[in-house]
């Protein structure tokens, strides 16, 4: 038998619209998280992980702040319960932001030099024919200049 969660609100109004994509994108987190690590290196074991993050606080900031297809109750509800990053969400807000693809990545204190990541340098000014790929998520490039 299930436990009962005592104590919790029910979803509000608006709940059922969303569920499924959030349920899925669960599913693929679980997926990610048990994927085997065989030939692959130390800082791509969590890429996987990071995508399915930025995806599912995408999918919310989309359906709240560009759509209006959710309520605030429902918005906040759900970055309470952990299914979207509330900073994150923030930084995109943001001009020069709407593309972030994480938190780490505009953080100076991750990088040699005191910077923010490559991925934030917009392709122009790199070089054509590198591929370039941020140790931290994984991501090919997430300047809003891009």
């Amino acid at each position: 038998m299930p436990k009962v969660k005592r104590g919790r609100k029910p979803p509000p109004d608006g709940w059922d619209l969303i569920e499924p994509t959030l349920e899925d994108l669960t599913r693929q987190m679980r997926e990610a998280e048990n994927e085997t690590h065989e030939g692959k290196r130390k800082v791509e074991t969590s890429w996987p992980i990071f995508r399915i993050h930025h995806q599912r606080s995408r999918y919310l900031f989309e359906m709240y702040y560009k759509r209006h297809a959710i309520s605030k109750e429902l918005y906040d509800y759900c970055v309470k319960n952990g299914h979207a990053d509330e900073n994150l969400i923030a930084k995109w807000r943001k001009t020069g932001y709407e593309k972030l693809c994480c938190l780490r990545c505009i953080q100076p204190r991750d990088t040699n030099f005191g910077t923010t990541c490559v991925c934030r340098v917009p392709k122009g000014k790199l070089d054509e024919e590198k591929i370039i790929e941020c140790l931290h998520c994984g991501c090919r490039g997430c300047a809003s200049g891009s």
